[in-house]
C-alpha cells in the first residue's frame, strides 16, 4: 500500500508548494534529532514526504496512486535522503539560500505600475458616450538618459561590495552548524552594479514625473464604477521599464429626473385627476428627444407605462430594442386639495350622475358590506 505522504506532513492533497514547505519547516524544527533525539525515525519520514511532494514528478506518481520511493524489485524503500541535499533542508528551514549559488543580481529595468483616474459624467454622457481630454500626472521616460539612468553616456559599473552578485552572504551558527544566508546588497540594492555618474534629471531612476494630456473615448452605456483601460498609459517602470496601464473610472452624477437601474430608466410623473379619468396624449421628454406619452382613460394611481428601447444603451450592443433598456414611467394621480365653489358643484353633480353621493368602502375591488361584515361571515362558517 502506498504511503500517505500528505498525511505525514498534515496537508491536503491540493496543497500549494508553499503550504507544503511551511508544513515541513514546522515539523522539522520539532522533530530534528538535535532537538528531539527520540523522534529521529519520524523526522526521516517527514523529510522523505517533503522530498516526494516538493518534486512535481514524484508528486504526480503519488497522485496516481503509486509510491516513488518504492523500488521495483524487493519492495524496499529507498533512502529518504537520496538526492536531498543539505541546501534543500536549510532552504526548507529558513527560506534562504545556502553555500553554493545565490539568486543573482536583479534587473534594473522593472515594469511600471497601473494608474487610476476618475472621470465625472452625466447620465446623458453615459448614454451617448463621450470623448474627453484628460490631464494625468504619471512617471514617464526620462528624455535625457532615455531610461539608462546615467549622465553623459556613462555606463554602470560592477558593485565592489557584492562583486556583481547583487547579494551579500552572512554566516550564522545553528544546531546544524554554520548556515550561510544571502540578502540583497545594501549598496547596489540587489542590482549587482552601481551608477557612478547618475543622470541629473532623473537621479538615476530612468524616469521622471510629468503632467501630460491624453484623449480617451468612453463608450455608450457605461455606468458608475466601470473602468476604461488605456494600455501602456500608466506609470513608466524603474530603469525605463515598460509602462503600466491607465484606468479611467466612471463617476456618474445623479439625474434630476431619471433614476437608473442597469440599462433601465425609471421616473415618476404627476398627472391631474381629470387627465387620469379622461385620458390624454402628452409630450414627454426622454434622452432621445420628445416622445408622446399615451394616458389611457381611467388610469389608476401608480400605473406604470413602459417605453421599450428608450432606456440606456447596453455595452457592446447595437439596435434600439435589443441593445437598449426600457424607460419605466410611474404615474402619480394628483387629487386637488383646494376647490372653488363652481368646481365643488361640478364634482357633486358628477358624484350624483355616478351614484357616488353616499360611497361605501370596498376592498380589492369587491363590495360586500365592508370588512367587519365579511369577518363575521367568515366566523359563521367555522
Amino acid at each position: 500500500m502506498a504511503r500517505d505522504y500528505y498525511g505525514t506532513l498534515g496537508v491536503e492533497k491540493d496543497a500549494t508548494p508553499e503550504e507544503i514547505k511551511r508544513a515541513y519547516r514546522k515539523l522539522a524544527r520539532q522533530l530534528h534529532p538535535d532537538v528531539n533525539p527520540n523522534e529521529e525515525a519520524r523526522f526521516k519520514e517527514v523529510t522523505a514526504a517533503y522530498e516526494v511532494l516538493s518534486d512535481p514528478k514524484k508528486r504526480q506518481i503519488v497522485d496516481l496512486g503509486g509510491d516513488p520511493l518504492e523500488s521495483g524489485g524487493g519492495g524496499r524503500a529507498q533512502d529518504p535522503f537520496a538526492g536531498f541535499g543539505l541546501g534543500d533542508i536549510m532552504d526548507a528551514f529558513f527560506g534562504a539560500s545556502t553555500g553554493g549559488g545565490g539568486r543573482g543580481p536583479r534587473s534594473r529595468v522593472q515594469p511600471g505600475s497601473d494608474a487610476l483616474i476618475r472621470l465625472d459624467m452625466t447620465l446623458e454622457e453615459c448614454a451617448a458616450g463621450a470623448s474627453r481630454e484628460l490631464t494625468v500626472d504619471t512617471a514617464v521616460l526620462c528624455d535625457r538618459c532615455h531610461g539608462a539612468g546615467c549622465q553623459n553616456n556613462s555606463k554602470p559599473v560592477r558593485c565592489d561590495t557584492c562583486g556583481g552578485r547583487g547579494e551579500v552572504q552572512s554566516v550564522q551558527r545553528s544546531f546544524l552548524g554554520q548556515v550561510v544566508t544571502a540578502r540583497p546588497c545594501p549598496v547596489c540594492r540587489g542590482y549587482g552594479e552601481v551608477i557612478p555618474d547618475p543622470c541629473q534629471q532623473c537621479a538615476g531612476e530612468g524616469r521622471v514625473r510629468s503632467r501630460r494630456t491624453i484623449n480617451v473615448n468612453i463608450p455608450a452605456g457605461v455606468a458608475e464604477g466601470m473602468r476604461v483601460r488605456l494600455a501602456g498609459q500608466g506609470e513608466v517602470g524603474p530603469g525605463g521599464g515598460p509602462a503600466g496601464d491607465l484606468y479611467v473610472e466612471v463617476e456618474e452624477h445623479p439625474h434630476e429626473i431619471f433614476e437608473r437601474d442597469g440599462a433601465d430608466l425609471h421616473c415618476s410623473v404627476q398627472i391631474p385627476m381629470t387627465t387620469a379619468a379622461l385620458g390624454a396624449t402628452l409630450p414627454f421628454k426622454t434622452l432621445d428627444g420628445e416622445e408622446e406619452l399615451e394616458i389611457d382613460p381611467g388610469t389608476q394611481p401608480n400605473t406604470e407605462i413602459v417605453l421599450q428601447g428608450l432606456g440606456m444603451p447596453k455595452l457592446r450592443s447595437t439596435g434600439r430594442v435589443d441593445g437598449r433598456g426600457d424607460l419605466h414611467v410611474h404615474l402619480e394621480v394628483v387629487v386637488p386639495t383646494r376647490l372653488d365653489g363652481k368646481q365643488v358643484d361640478l364634482l357633486r353633480e358628477l358624484a350624483e350622475l355616478r351614484g357616488e353621493t353616499e360611497p361605501s368602502l370596498s376592498h380589492n375591488g369587491k363590495g360586500g358590506g365592508g370588512l367587519f361584515s365579511r369577518l363575521r361571515a367568515s366566523r359563521g362558517h367555522r
